[in-house]
């Protein structure tokens, strides 16, 4: 791919739970290399939107193309290019965090040393001490918990990840760390990520990119910086409040 290939490409996609339609027509965009912000009020559609990419769901009507394949049809090929990560996903707490990260690296190789040493990209990835890591993660914070999680989710060498809330109901520093995390593996692997956030100061600090959906329809898109200064705001969460009320 090149630097501007198209990882993610929606058009027109409608989803519908009975009758409820949780996206009604959405058409969004995503370049290579990007760290990607999906903003929303609560019943958005942010969530439904992340599951139809990470191939979780099939959307009603529209066209999905991601990494350049269609969906649903690729389905089990994209899955093999793709980590996706949702908002309550937790460990195996009798497990240890070194332990968590080796089970999910032999999903992927066996019981092989090319496990081993993508486990230990995820050690790495997940800042933890070795002690830490060698604890039970029925001891560890939530905040450690979603270290390991995310580092197992990194670790794989996917080409794109998605994550639902990753910094949710976080402590200001756990969160601080998640954010260095997928800052610095994004840009040392040229990674994709999409992410779903309410935290604003967090994508405006964290994204290269965002859109905001709002009542199932993207309202707008485009990087944070560019966002405010077209609105005439201060920061993102006042463009978010000012295009979220405008809406409801």
């Amino acid at each position: 791919m090149s630097s501007t290939s198209k990882v993610v490409s929606v058009q027109g996609v409608v989803k519908n739970f009975g009758k409820i339609r949780a996206l009604d027509g959405v058409s969004v965009e995503i370049d290579e290399g990007l760290i990607f912000g999906l903003i929303g009020p609560n019943g958005a559609g942010k969530t439904t939107l992340l599951r139809i990419l990470a191939t979780l769901l099939k959307q009603d009507e529209g066209t999905v193309r991601v990494l350049d394949y269609s969906l649903p049809e690729n389905r089990v090929l994209i899955r093999r290019y793709i980590s996706y990560l949702p908002e309550d996903a937790g460990l195996y707490s009798r497990l240890t965090g070194w332990e968590n990260l080796y089970y999910y690296a032999m999903l992927y190789y066996g019981k092989t040393t090319k496990a081993l040493e993508v486990a230990e990209v995820g050690a790495k990835i997940s800042g933890l001490s070795e002690r830490d890591l060698n604890r039970r993660t029925s001891e560890y914070s939530k905040g450690m918990v979603r270290r390991v999680a995310i580092a197992r989710t990194l670790m794989i060498g996917s080409k794109l990840v998605i994550l639902d809330e990753p910094t949710s109901g976080l402590d200001v520093f756990s969160a601080y760390a998640i954010r260095k995390i997928l800052k610095e593996y994004s840009r040392s692997n040229s990674v994709t990520i999409i992410l779903s956030s309410h935290n604003m100061i967090e994508v405006e600090d964290l994204c290269d990119e965002v859109a905001l959906i709002n009542k199932g329809r993207i309202v707008v898109q485009g990087p944070p910086k560019d966002l405010i200064r077209a609105y005439g705001s201060k920061n993102l969460e006042e463009v978010f409040i000012s295009l979220a009320g405008e809406e409801s």
